[in-house]
């Protein structure tokens, strides 16, 4: 049986995520920003967690962790090069890993820049990402810790997936990121139907994610860098698309 989700926020703008597994009555939360939020959503599922999958350090992250671990005994999945900035943590994992939820099965994809040893949690056989803040939906994350050689290496990343994942992010800044894109990519037609639906999703009251990879690509500026239509329009005709990036990084820094 093909996994369930559950979305929902939490604290301000906060992505809470709950991945379960129908076989075997399993259940990931994707990151643990708050308990409460999480509590109430296994209250109302009826489900049981077991796993808490963390993507990065940053407290909007793993502020619940504790919690959440000591009141139901979840085991505590964490970057290997982030561990020591996270409580509670019992398994650690890198690039090319394996993390099993019941029998949902995720590869351990390193997506470092917005920290150093961020991770991703791919389950191909369920077409879907949990991409923390490397990625957002017509956006991506500041480099807090990284540089944009790694920043742009892990989106050219998660841009290989294939086009029908559907991405699930840390935040809900889909409005923002597509204020900002269209002030560079103003022309392209993608973002601008994008910019439509997410409009209509949010006065529905509705989240803006999931999105595929596939519409990622032809509308988030940050997956185009290396686009020469996009480089012309900032003024960076020929220019590296790690340099592209930076820059498009740059504005949206200052936006």
């Amino acid at each position: 049986m093909p996994a369930e989700i559950r979305l929902f926020m939490c604290l301000k703008d906060n992505f809470g995520v709950l991945l379960h597994d129908p076989d075997t009555g399993a259940t990931a939360s994707i990151d643990a920003p708050e308990a409460a939020p999480i509590e109430d959503m296994l209250k109302e599922t009826g489900w049981k967690l077991t796993d808490i999958l963390v993507t990065h350090h940053h407290h909007d992250h793993t502020a619940g962790i504790v919690t959440l671990k000591q009141k139901y005994g979840c085991r505590v999945t964490a970057p290997a090069k982030e561990a020591n900035k996270i409580e509670g943590v019992d398994h650690t994992v890198h690039d090319g890993d394996t993390v099993r939820v019941g029998n949902l099965t995720a590869k351990v994809l390193e997506t470092p820049g917005h920290t150093l040893g961020h991770i991703t949690y791919w389950f191909p056989d369920d077409n879907v990402a949990f991409v923390g803040d490397t990625l957002f939906s017509i956006g991506c994350g500041r480099l807090l810790e990284g540089t944009p050689e790694m920043m742009w290496k892990s989106l050219k990343k998660l841009r290989e997936l294939p086009n029908e994942t559907e991405i699930y992010c840390g935040h809900e800044y889909t409005k923002a990121n597509i204020k900002f894109a269209l002030t560079i990519d103003a022309h392209n037609p993608v973002l601008e139907a994008r910019a439509a639906q997410v409009q209509q999703l949010l006065e529905e009251g509705a989240h803006t994610i999931p999105v595929t990879i596939g519409d990622e690509k032809l509308a988030n500026p940050f997956l185009r860098a290396d686009v020469a239509d996009l480089a012309v329009d900032i003024g960076m005709a020929g220019k590296p698309p790690v340099e592209v990036f930076a820059e498009i990084r740059g504005r949206k820094d200052r936006f």
